[in-house]
């Protein structure tokens, strides 16, 4: 059968630009499908530079327009004025809850997905994490430990740039990392005084795709801090500064934007993918794409969605099914603000610029010994920070006196935000609504989720850890939480289509490739088993380039 592509991939975020790029420099001829609209490097970040006195809203948008159509997307702490073209409409892109779920699902439909918006923090997995499933028994085992994925931790580190520091840490590996970011004086003085009284937890600069040297055509950071408005200079890493522009290179790679893709197609006789079908969400039309290799990047739970949504008699469960696992163990971070305090005795002391990354406290919890009465463990992310002028905003005063005190900054202030590793349980799951259909006409995405037991003890003990480093480096605690937010909130929902050794209980094998269907790869967060307690983007990038390895070297050898 004569095919239109050599590689179909569905999503053009931070994995689908990797699976593009990894399978056109491989030789493959690959088309890109994106649901949204396509968004040019530079010339399309129309909010870039602009200051907030040259926005409609003075940069706070028109909060009756997002009541009404973006009522969970303004929830997100990016989402802003500058930002909200960046940001799905929830009017026009409806999900369904089951009865007592809150889940805040935060989208980007767009060229780019949310490689345009994503916090940037880069971490590896250890073994810790690889590992967990199979100690504790919770959820299936990983296929694979940290062994078999470090060099391709390497190859993309090499490739998006990661400024960090190495610090030596079992639970957190070091990587190829770019010069690190400076730690500001109150956050040095708390890394300091954590060490000298845990010798065991490290307070060190977050990891972040954001260059501190140019790197390939694009320029270091600028320190703007304000990433998700797009970068023109390609300081943080992209789909549009990086993968894209490397994957158009070739020459190879096609390019289909505002296209659903509404199923995958399968063929009974050959038992794999054939290629997918396509709305045109414009025009309304439908086509048929096909290709040798279907790679699944549309987000883990739209990508989870179009394997649902793909039933047919062999698969009459979604399909690649056979383990009746699609759509569950879903997980996302439990996440909280652990703590926050006043930190006293730098008053004459102040920053320059705007740092895009603030601090990480890797996990230090149940790593060699069991500490506590819940299961693996959490880290903190935050920083130290003075209000600025926006300050003013809740300030009395009028005149000359009042403007000049907005110049002022105020004191410092230190963050510490917890963040849960998600159990994987089978409760948490993803179906198709019995009843409710998008504007598409197509089945919606229903979210059954809660946070369990596990979650609330290991931010109990969060909550309580963070206030007692926090004073030991001399800050006045002022508030803590210890409950976790909305599920969605961390914005790291993955699983869904599991990874496992064994096809009756898992989707995918340890090469993100489905058991049901050789062709068909899963290399989003779908496909993770786990959720560790650090951000999963890099695993993400990592395992895509690997799948799109092995694909191509079973498709050369004939196994496909």
């Amino acid at each position: 059968m004569s095919m239109d592509f050599d590689a179909i991939v569905v999503g053009s975020g931070i994995t689908g630009g990797w699976a593009a790029k990894e399978l056109t420099q491989k030789g493959l001829k690959v088309l890109m499908i994106e649901r949204g609209r396509m968004i040019e490097h530079g010339t399309d970040y129309v909010t870039e530079t602009k200051a907030p006195w040259e926005m409609e809203f003075r940069g706070e948008g028109d909060a009756k327009l997002y009541a009404e159509e973006y009522a969970v997307q303004r929830l997100n702490r990016h989402f802003t004025e500058f930002t909200q073209n960046h940001f799905v409409n929830d009017k026009d892109n409806p999900y369904a809850v089951a009865e007592g779920t809150k889940f805040n699902w935060w989208r980007s439909y767009q060229m780019g997905g949310r490689s345009l918006t994503w916090g940037r923090q880069s971490y590896r997995w250890s073994d810790y994490d690889f590992g967990a499933n199979k100690a504790d028994g919770h959820g299936t085992d990983w296929p694979i430990r940290y062994a078999d994925l470090a060099p391709w931790y390497d190859y993309v580190e090499d490739f998006i740039g990661v400024s960090g520091a190495a610090e030596g840490l079992a639970s957190l590996p070091d990587g190829k990392f770019l010069p690190p970011m400076a730690l500001n004086v109150v956050e040095q003085h708390v890394r300091e005084a954590i060490a000298e009284r845990w010798p065991d937890r490290c307070l060190t600069v977050g990891r972040t795709a954001n260059l501190t040297a140019p790197k390939e055509g694009r320029a270091p950071c600028q320190f703007r801090s304000i990433c998700a408005r797009g970068c023109s200079y390609g300081a943080y890493f992209s789909t549009q500064s990086s993968t894209l522009p490397a994957a158009q290179a070739t020459g190879r790679l096609t390019v289909v934007t505002d296209a659903l893709v509404e199923a995958v197609d399968y063929d009974p006789a050959t038992k794999k993918a054939t290629g997918v079908r396509v709305l045109d969400v414009k025009t309304g039309a439908r086509t048929r794409h096909t290709a040798r290799l279907v790679f699944l990047n549309a987000s883990a739970f739209n990508s989870v969605h179009i394997l649902l949504r793909s039933r047919s008699e062999a698969h009459p469960n979604g399909l690649a099914n056979s383990s009746g696992v699609l759509g569950t163990h879903v997980m996302d971070h439990a996440s909280t603000l652990s703590t926050m305090a006043i930190m006293p005795g730098f008053d004459g002391r102040t920053t320059f610029g705007n740092r895009p990354t603030g601090v990480v406290i890797p996990r230090f919890r149940n790593l060699d010994r069991q500490e506590g009465d819940f299961v693996r463990g959490y880290s903190f992310q935050g920083g130290a920070l003075q209000s600025g002028w926006t300050a003013a905003k809740r300030a009395a005063g009028i005149g000359a006196d009042y403007k000049a005190k907005t110049r002022e900054v105020g004191p410092w202030r230190m963050v510490f935000v917890g963040f849960a590793e998600s159990l994987p349980r089978v409760t948490n799951r993803l179906t198709l609504d019995p009843v409710k259909l998008d504007p598409q006409g197509l089945p919606m995405l229903n979210i059954h989720f809660e946070h369990g037991d596990n979650e609330r003890r290991a931010l109990a003990d969060a909550k309580k850890e963070a206030a007692a480093m926090m004073e030991a480096a001399g800050g006045h605690v002022i508030m803590g939480f210890d409950e976790p937010g909305a599920g969605g909130s961390a914005i790291h929902e993955m699983g869904g289509a599991r990874m496992g050794h064994d096809p009756a209980s898992s989707v995918l094998n340890r090469w993100s490739q489905a058991h049901d269907v050789s062709n068909l790869f899963v290399t989003d967060g779908a496909q993770m088993s786990s959720s560790a307690c650090q951000n999963p983007s890099l695993t993400y990038m990592a395992l895509t380039a690997r799948a799109c390895d092995h694909a191509v070297s079973l498709m050369k050898e004939g196994a496909l």
